[in-house]
């Protein structure tokens, strides 16, 4: 899964990085977003322009907001065929700018899981990739929200947890935001682990398992 992750990059970095999208002309770093939170995402919509949503996922025919606690990440394997999630593959696709994330290492001789700071190893921003929907509250208004794709494991992420999100290359950007309805067998092959030599990972401290822990520390090595 992706739990949690990191955007720490000012904003002129985010716009070289992402050449041709817009971004807020500022925003807080953040080194510890988790789910309910706003997250920057470019939704499919041709504005080409990133705005916030909240991480969790509500369909727009759910009765009940609190879904979106549970749809935090959608199953790339099932994901054309997920209820919750085939409308948004084929209709409503996002990129999700983030410059690391964190999972959670096993091991027999500790009762605490070890978290783990993954990122790119020349420190980039990289985009996640997503899915978003527009909610109608009973009282009018409107609430945008995303969910996070994940996929299996590359080689080094096997070492720390079993799945791992999706993380798009740039050059298929367009086709993942493109406005127009995509069928399944344009877009599967992208759902895919992102290759091992590009990234690195190292353990932090336990200060990253509470949310409110938000600060640069969190991705200090242990």
């Amino acid at each position: 899964m992706c739990g949690r992750f990191t955007l720490t990059v000012d904003p002129a970095e985010l716009k070289e990085t992402f050449a041709g999208y817009e971004f807020p002309a500022q925003f807080a770093p953040r080194f510890n977003i988790a789910p309910t939170q706003p997250v920057l995402a470019i939704p499919n919509d041709a504005k080409n322009k990133a705005d916030f949503f909240l991480w969790g996922l509500i369909p727009s025919w759910s009765k009940d907001p609190s879904i979106g606690n549970k749809l935090i990440n959608a199953r790339g394997e099932t994901i054309a065929e997920k209820p919750s999630f085939r409308g948004g593959f084929k209709y409503k696709r996002c990129l999700i700018p983030a410059d690391g994330f964190y999972e959670w290492k096993a091991t027999h001789s500790e009762k605490t899981k070890t978290p783990y700071f993954i990122h790119m190893k020349d420190r980039k921003p990289f985009a996640l990739a997503g899915l978003w929907d527009e909610w109608q509250s009973p009282d009018g208004g409107t609430l945008r929200t995303c969910t996070i794709i994940t996929t299996e494991p590359n080689e080094l992420m096997s070492t720390l947890h079993n799945r791992m999100p999706v993380i798009l290359h740039p050059q298929d950007y367009d086709l993942w935001l493109d406005p127009a309805p995509q069928t399944p067998e344009k877009l599967m092959h992208l759902i895919k682990p992102f290759p091992t030599d590009n990234m690195s990972a190292y353990p932090v401290s336990t200060l990253v398992n509470k949310p409110g822990n938000d600060r640069p520390e969190c991705v200090v090595p242990a």
